[in-house]
């Protein structure tokens, strides 16, 4: 080797380490005005629910006072429970969804 040559060292990449993102549920709760067709409609409306999941789901909530509905990331769980209340509320009936953080 002469003087003018160089030495090449290899390059290390390093990939940053992403988190996935946390998930947040979709809980519907129930109360004794809205009709349980009403809340299968917002089920298959909001949710893309076949009318028998929404039918499930609507009696579990029934039964239980509360279900998940379903678990995603925050923003897609914040507007699907704020777009079903909103049908809720043009309908003129007290339908309660929330969104809370997954354990």
């Amino acid at each position: 080797m002469s003087d003018n040559d160089v030495a090449l060292k290899p390059k290390t990449k390093t990939k940053p380490k992403l988190d996935k993102p946390k998930l947040y549920k979709v809980i519907l709760f129930n109360d004794d005005f809205t009709p349980r067709e009403f809340v299968i409609v917002v089920l298959k409306a909001v949710f893309r629910m076949s009318e028998e999941a929404g039918y499930r789901v609507m009696m579990t909530a029934h039964k239980l006072g509360s279900c998940v509905v379903v678990v995603c990331t925050k923003d897609i769980a914040e507007t699907k429970a704020k777009e079903a209340m909103d049908f809720g509320k043009e309908a003129g009936y007290p339908l309660m969804f929330t969104a809370e953080p997954e354990e």
